[in-house]
């Protein structure tokens, strides 16, 4: 089947896994009355909406190019990591407002030993289902599936620490351990969510691709240097799993309007087997005395006039 049936359905995996995990962590946390355990509880059900996001997102950024969206929708997969980022940051809020409150009115944990088979049990399906969404993620580059995929890998982390507090509370009696793990399990998802809206603003603000993408784009268009006299403006952005390329090239003055047309149609093809999901604009330059003859670097060749 496509990628497009291929992310949605790992995309649903992980709203399965989410809800059977919410369902298990809210009734440990009401049998032992354990706020780190609804701390857990309170992450999950943000990953919930997280993956259904997710889920809605992919779908949607799988649409192709139409009249009123003529670069496609991929960009929606980066509004999607935004709106993730936000709702962990909710999360860590609440989570830490119900540690404050846990830390001046503490309570004695009951059934720790439930609490903990539900968060090594949690840990161990958000490892396996975090793994499937990182492998997807990175075979179709879709940042919705890779944020979704961190926040079960965060998950996996926040579990274990939760049950290790648990562990710590039955073997001392320190019931203060509880909120205090809950506050650490908040931190550690404010760092998640920092780096997610990070990473994904930077690909709404059309910030360019890797040094190593460029570097491979450089090489591909020396590939061709005998057929042009240099080349220049390289530009580049990605919009969701689409990279967008573009750069001009100087032709000699006796190449035939067809041999320019195989040239970039070789140009492309070979963009397209080197990331796969491509758009590439190329602008072809008149000869002029003025224009560096080839043999240059081509590195140098390929910057922006702006840079220079």
């Amino acid at each position: 089947m496509g990628s497009w049936d291929r992310k949605t359905r790992v995309a649903l995996l992980s709203i399965v896994s989410n809800t059977t995990l919410i369902i298990l962590k809210v009734v440990a946390g009401i049998l032992s009355g354990s706020v780190s355990i609804i701390s857990e509880a309170i992450h999950s059900a943000m990953d919930l909406v997280a993956s259904f996001i997710a889920f809605f997102s992919v779908r949607t950024s799988s649409k192709p190019a139409d009249r009123d969206h003529p670069y496609g929708h991929g960009k929606i997969e980066n509004i999607s990591g935004i709106a993730e980022g936000v709702l962990i940051f909710l999360a860590a809020g609440m989570i830490i407002k119900e540690a404050i409150e846990k830390i001046r009115h503490p309570a004695p944990i009951e059934m720790a030993w439930v609490g903990i088979a539900v968060m090594l049990a949690a840990a161990l399906v958000n490892v396996l289902v975090s793994r499937k969404l990182y492998q997807v993620a990175r075979e179709e580059d879709s940042m919705a599936l890779e944020a979704d995929a961190l926040h079960l890998k965060t998950d996996v982390y926040t579990s274990l620490g939760v049950a290790l507090g648990l562990l710590l509370i039955k073997l001392t009696g320190i019931v203060v351990l509880d909120p205090i793990v809950a506050i650490l399990v908040a931190l550690l998802i404010i760092k998640e969510a920092w780096e997610l809206c990070s990473h994904a603003a930077n690909f709404l603000l059309d910030s360019r691709l890797t040094d190593a993408e460029e570097e491979k784009i450089v090489s591909i268009i020396g590939n061709y240097h005998d057929q042009f006299i240099d080349f220049h403006k390289l530009k580049t952005r990605k919009s969701g799993n689409m990279k967008h390329i573009d750069f001009h090239i100087t032709v000699p003055p006796n190449i035939t309007v067809a041999e320019v047309h195989e040239l970039i149609g070789n140009l492309k093809k070979d963009m397209w087997t080197e990331f796969h999901s491509t758009r590439v604009s190329v602008h072809v330059d008149p000869y002029r005395e003025t224009v560096p003859h080839a043999g240059g670097n081509l590195a140098n060749q390929g910057q922006s006039e702006e840079t220079r």
